[in-house]
């Protein structure tokens, strides 16, 4: 796998005090001074913008930031005692990196500030009229995981469990049951009767010769069958690349493009196969199907026959042709003789009886 950088963006943290929005970089929160908490974890902006500016780069690399273990105050991987309470770092705890984080929810083109109802754009972290916070929902933090032994980069993000909408899916569910009866009452059930007269029948009948062939198979996907010969394979191979934003812990996320090759086999070969040279048809009027009885030489064999049969009725709604499923069904309709057809709604032919 192939791994290179974008570059960084500029993360966000949600306070837990105030439910302001603060820049990843910024340690305490800008609206009530709290410092960010250990477990209050990073999110993504809406708008993301790749960092340009030298410091701020040099930051994104310096490393996770590190949590004072008397104070809790977050620190910079470089600082060896804490900013707050003169603590030696050697103590402290490191942020979790490496993470791959799930985008952010497509923002509002507007945000309405709840402390005096002005709006805001989605990208404000404070009201421009009263200077209140813009507050987001109810903050979730993201749960990002990391699989045993992967590394920085290449984790997956699992997402936050969305509450299931019973209502839409009953809706759902409904408007499908409907429909399915729509259908069955519409081809299936019977929705009327007519009185029809037989006045022809007519069969056919098909019989195959075959004998063993040399098929050729041209450019199939995945291994050639064992019995194939004549066989020629190649490989195609391509390239996917895909974007992950990867937490630093620091307050920046790097944005990584990975990109693995995809290989697939494609064979052309030739097998062996039982192939029809011939079919023999009979056909006629009555109610006794034939088969034809077709001589074979060599190495051919006579295929699976197939027959198909046709009943025409003749009915106060013009001709119906019914088609029954077997011989025997066949052979009981007499010429002349009068049957009960039971209709759908399209006007189709369902069943029949005496």
């Amino acid at each position: 796998m192939r791994q290179s950088s974008k570059g960084f963006i500029q993360l966000e943290w949600v306070c837990p005090n105030c439910g302001g929005r603060n820049p990843g970089p910024v340690k305490t929160c800008e609206n009530c001074g709290a410092p960010q908490p250990e477990n209050v974890q990073f999110q993504r902006p809406a708008e993301e913008k790749l960092v340009t500016d030298e410091k701020s780069v040099a930051a994104a690399k310096a490393g996770a930031d590190i949590h004072c273990g008397f104070c809790g105050t977050r620190n910079p991987s470089t600082a060896e005692t804490c900013s707050q309470c003169g603590a030696d770092l050697k103590e402290g705890k490191a942020r979790q990196s490496g993470q791959v984080m799930q985008a952010a929810q497509p923002a509002p083109k507007v945000v309405t500030c709840s402390n005096c109802g002005s709006e805001n754009p989605s990208s404000a972290r404070t009201c421009t009229n009263c200077g209140a916070p813009i507050q987001t929902s109810t903050p979730v933090p993201q749960k990002q995981t990391m699989p045993a032994g992967a590394k920085a980069g290449t984790s997956t993000t699992a997402k936050p469990k969305k509450k299931f909408n019973w209502l839409v899916a009953g809706g759902i569910g409904a408007f499908l049951l409907l429909c399915c009866i729509a259908l069955v009452a519409l081809f299936v059930i019977p929705s009327r009767s007519v009185q029809g007269t037989v006045t022809n029948v007519y069969w056919k009948t098909s019989v195959p010769v075959q004998e063993v062939q040399a098929v050729y198979h041209s450019d199939e996907r995945g291994n050639p069958p064992s019995d194939a010969y004549d066989v020629s394979c190649r490989t195609d191979s391509h390239e996917v690349c895909e974007d992950k934003t990867v937490d630093k812990g620091n307050g920046y996320a790097e944005v990584v493009t990975e990109c693995h090759t995809v290989s697939e086999q494609y064979c052309s070969y030739t097998t062996d196969e039982w192939t029809t040279i011939q079919t023999y048809n009979l056909d006629g009027n009555d109610l006794y199907p034939q088969y034809a009885e077709p001589t074979i030489f060599g190495d051919q064999r006579v295929g699976s026959s197939s027959a198909d049969y046709q009943v025409y009725f003749d009915t106060s709604d013009g001709q119906m042709t019914y088609s029954p499923s077997s011989e025997s069904s066949f052979q009981q309709f007499q010429q002349g003789s009068t049957w009960t057809l039971k209709l759908n709604a399209v006007g189709g032919i369902v069943s029949v009886e005496r």
